[in-house]
């Protein structure tokens, strides 16, 4: 497929992009690469080539997920750098805690 600056304009018009003249141009490169590429894997045989769900076979690494009894109010609030009696005091507008 061949394209156009012309075809990259109506492109970035549908999107409601403002693109300058260079962009366009580079916009236009990249979106040829991309076709190019796009092009090379259609001509690949790919006849017995299941589809991926994952790039790998790893399993999941991650630990089991079992239940225990949630982090009370008191020991939440315990561990913040500040805190009043029932709430976590954070910095207004970039100021520090007091």
């Amino acid at each position: 497929m061949n394209l156009t600056r012309e075809d990259v304009l109506k492109l970035a018009d549908i999107a409601k992009l403002e693109l300058s003249e260079t962009q366009a141009d580079a916009l236009l490169g990249d979106l040829e690469k991309m076709l190019g590429f796009v092009d090379k894997v259609r001509a690949l045989d790919l006849d017995g080539v299941e589809p991926l769900v994952y790039m790998t076979d790893r399993e999941n690494v991650l630990r089991d997920d079992v239940p225990t009894e949630p982090l009370s109010h008191a020991d939440a609030l315990r561990g913040a750098p500040g805190a009043d009696s029932d709430y976590f005091r954070v910095p207004r507008g970039g100021q520090s805690v007091e």
